[in-house]
């Protein structure tokens, strides 16, 4: 089959799963990725060019408002039936088991408060047909249970995914720990950047930006071992002056302040519903989270970024970016104090219009589900 038909079979495979997986067709979902296995394209295409591509494209639409939550939750359930019915096939076990002996040893898991473990999961069936021995530990895992699993099972090393920048913190916690066992870290995921600015703060021994780089990079053998006396922290100076650790701790008294405040700042407030406030507290916090993990990494870009995502989501649903406003003038209120914050939340409100007279409520929880 020239590459042309073999690009347009992966390309007509993908419509069908997006098809099923929105409908919530999981028969259809896999009898469309199977019967493109058994019609000969390859596995490690298939969960790289098709399975990964869609699950992607859930995100774009429900960023879009084309696709519901309801909707978005439906096709990553159907993806992940999708992607363990490959995982499960005789023809993922047969090219696993096809080469010399593995390679070596990877532990894949996701850091703790992180639950988008697809990403994880598919690297790590990708990393299984490449015939490494891998132990896939899923969402959200604690730091202390992923230590004892690397002291218990000496692995080469160990891919950490995150996707979410406000676990960024966390991390850096799991980096250093894992490194301190003398496991080298190969990090992934979205909460990194698109360049791996953050995996290198962090002091990460590597990072690839997808599933089939992090294969390929570890095709060379794992990262080497991270001398014992690292000292990732000399990256992050500015944590000295414990903003980070202030903003944190009090992270739920400046949502309550906020809270208390913006109905004078927004008159619509007083008819929302119970629903509406709870999402407007839920947005709020959130973005006290991203504030707190821009102020750790001490990086505007992280906080504007949060932010113009968030404003392109409201725009999608019909409510005014400048909505956001009146949050960030109470948070720089009550912040004056901590000169780092206080810098990027003036940055961040200069580049947001300014909010209207009467501003529609939130529709839904930035972050959540994306």
């Amino acid at each position: 089959m020239t590459a042309t038909s073999e690009q347009a079979r992966l390309e007509a495979c993908a419509g069908d799963l997006w098809e099923a997986a929105v409908a919530g067709d999981e028969y259809a979902a896999a009898d469309a990725v199977l019967g493109a296995l058994d019609a000969g394209t390859a596995m490690e295409a298939l969960l790289l060019e098709v399975v990964a591509p869609v699950q992607a494209r859930v995100g774009r639409e429900w960023a879009a408002n084309r696709i519901t939550v309801a909707q978005e939750h439906t096709a990553t359930a159907v993806n992940e039936r999708v992607l363990a019915a490959l995982a499960h096939h005789p023809a993922a076990r047969a090219a696993a088991s096809a080469g010399d002996p593995a390679p070596g040893r990877i532990t894949v898991a996701c850091i703790d408060g992180e639950w988008h473990a697809f990403p994880a999961r598919l690297l790590a069936e990708v990393l299984r047909l490449r015939g490494w021995q891998v132990d896939y530990l899923g969402a959200q895992v604690p730091t202390p249970h992923l230590i004892a699993h690397l002291h218990r099972t000496a692995p080469d090393a160990v891919a950490l995914s995150s996707s979410i920048a406000t676990r960024l913190p966390t991390a850096h916690a799991a980096i250093t720990a894992c490194q301190a066992t003398g496991t080298p870290v190969l990090v992934g995921g979205a909460a990194y950047g698109s360049d791996g600015r953050y995996a290198d703060l962090l002091g990460a021994d590597a990072w690839a930006p997808d599933a089939r780089s992090a294969a390929d990079l570890l095709e060379s053998g794992p990262p080497p071992r991270p001398p014992a006396a690292r000292q990732a922290a000399d990256h992050l100076p500015h944590l000295d002056d414990q903003e980070y650790a202030l903003i944190t701790r009090s992270s739920r008294q400046l949502v309550r302040h906020v809270m208390g405040e913006l109905e004078q700042r927004v008159p619509a407030m007083a008819a929302y519903t119970a629903q509406q406030r709870r999402h407007t507290a839920e947005d709020v916090a959130h973005i006290v989270d991203f504030l707190g993990a821009a102020v750790y990494l001490d990086d505007a870009d992280l906080f504007g970024g949060f932010l113009a995502w968030t404003a392109g989501i409201l725009t999608a649903r019909g409510v005014p970016a400048s909505t956001l406003s009146p949050t960030l003038d109470l948070l720089a209120g009550r912040l004056t104090e901590f000169p780092r914050a206080a810098g990027l939340l003036a940055r961040a409100r200069q580049a947001l219009p300014e909010p209207a007279d009467s501003p529609s409520p939130p529709v839904s929880h930035p972050g959540k589900t994306a």
